[in-house]
């Protein structure tokens, strides 16, 4: 049975997205419904189409338009703020009603920093979080507040990246 602790996966390193998604995956494994937020991430990747085949995953996502969120038009950033408030409530709707024992908000700081998340919703969820649901969320320079609040922290540390040598993402494997 389920506690409903919070875990914060963050830092630099590669692999918060990937330890989140291996964690939906075993709930996924053992008939836990889960509920996936996307936070500023609208493209296709690879793990979307293995997620659209199970059973009881709930995927929410998207943001308006491709520019990175620094660079976005001021359209952009209040459709793409309307788009992942309306989210984020829908799941909190979803873990309330029973329908989901694992939350996970991917890339929820990288919203938060950059204004395209109402603080105060995911502040509420966390200070009045739906009984024995299992929150995750993700991302770079997770702030104070939440970080006292949670149970679990792993912070990924970058030691080497290719990307710093100019290699690109690789599909499959970054994406």
């Amino acid at each position: 049975m389920s506690l409903g602790l919070v875990h914060v996966y963050t830092g630099a390193g590669k692999g918060k997205t990937t330890a989140a998604l291996g964690l939906l995956l075993r709930a996924a494994g053992r008939g836990i419904p889960a509920v996936l937020v996307q936070f500023l991430k609208g493209g296709q990747s690879g793990e979307l189409a293995a997620l659209e085949r199970l059973p009881g995953v709930t995927v929410l996502r998207g943001k308006s338009g491709s520019a990175f969120a620094a660079a976005m038009s001021p359209e952009d950033r209040a459709a793409t703020r309307a788009l992942h408030d309306s989210s984020l409530r829908e799941a909190v709707r979803l873990a309330r009603s029973g329908a989901c024992g694992l939350l996970v908000l991917d890339e929820v700081m990288a919203a938060l920093k950059h204004g395209l998340l109402d603080e105060g919703l995911l502040r509420q969820l966390l200070e009045q979080p739906p009984a024995g649901v299992e929150l995750v969320l993700t991302g770079r320079d997770a702030p104070d507040w939440l970080l006292e609040r949670a149970d679990y922290i792993t912070e990924m540390g970058k030691r080497r990246h290719p990307y710093d040598r100019g290699i690109a993402a690789r599909e499959g494997i970054e994406y």
